[in-house]
């Protein structure tokens, strides 16, 4: 055997056939690939690190801030809503009180409208034809027989708003009774006129602004005898017929002997002429 030539350092390593394998073991990751990335990140994964966790720290310090300023702020919330329905309340009762005001003004009007015609033939005429027409318009109360329409949400309708009257339901029950014949009609005690407003505000339906309370009580004043049928057979009956039946709303209408329905406080005759 041989010996190794002179000069030579470096002997051949036993695994030096396996020269590839063993780079793969040793540095799995290709030294181009780790320089463009570190060149690429500009070598800064600690940074940003910090950076995430200071973003996170700092959206929760704003949640925490916002939800203390949420709890602080609700007693005043509710102080504020507390005052503005009392003061709903002050106003909707100043507004009754006004009405009534204006009811027994429009009474002592008419009386000094009779002693202003008496012994005047023509005047007396015109003055009871205005309160024959003011029965049709609503500025005078009325009595007579006609039917009691009670209409109220279906039980448990806390859940679905498709269950409950709306004011497009009052319009058309109103505008069927109309169509049947009635000759005056209130709602809640409400008189109603060609100037009447059925509304939605909210949760609310008000007749003339003034919100109801359910049930829904509509007198109609008119012919007992013909108006249940003549409704019974419009659109506007076959509407709540399915309200009721479909949607479980309550939905009665009755005769009645006699009815008063009050005059709507906010019609007035500002201006009349002779027609020839």
């Amino acid at each position: 055997m041989s010996a190794p030539a002179a000069g030579t350092t470096n002997p051949r390593r036993p695994d030096a056939s396996m020269d590839l394998l063993r780079q793969i073991v040793e540095q799995p990751i290709d030294p181009d690939y780790y320089e463009s990335a570190a060149h690429r990140l500009g070598d800064r994964p600690p940074v940003r690190r910090w950076a995430l966790a200071a973003t996170v720290a700092l959206a929760g310090l704003l949640f925490a801030i916002g939800a203390v300023q949420t709890t602080q702020r609700a007693p005043l919330a509710a102080t504020e809503r507390d005052e503005l329905i009392t003061r709903i309340k002050a106003a909707e009762s100043t507004l009754e009180t006004q009405r009534a005001e204006i009811a027994v003004l429009d009474s002592d009007v008419a009386r000094l409208r009779v002693t202003a015609a008496s012994g005047d033939s023509a005047a007396e005429a015109r003055l009871a034809e205005i309160d024959r027409l003011g029965a049709s318009v609503g500025t005078v109360a009325v009595t007579g027989p006609g039917v009691v329409v009670v209409v109220d949400d279906a039980h448990g309708s806390d859940n679905d708003t498709r269950d409950r009257v709306l004011d497009l339901d009052l319009q058309i029950l109103v505008n069927g009774l109309w169509q049947s014949g009635a000759e005056a009609i209130s709602i809640n005690g409400h008189r109603l006129s060609a100037l009447t407003a059925i509304r939605g505000a909210g949760e609310a339906i008000t007749v003339d602004y003034r919100s109801l309370n359910r049930p829904y009580r509509v007198e109609a004043i008119g012919d007992p005898r013909t108006l249940p049928a003549s409704f019974a057979q419009t659109s506007a009956g076959a509407w709540w017929n399915d309200l009721a039946r479909n949607r479980g709303m309550t939905y009665s209408l009755s005769g009645a002997d006699s009815l008063t329905l009050s005059a709507d406080p906010g019609m007035v005759l500002r201006y009349a002429r002779e027609i020839r």
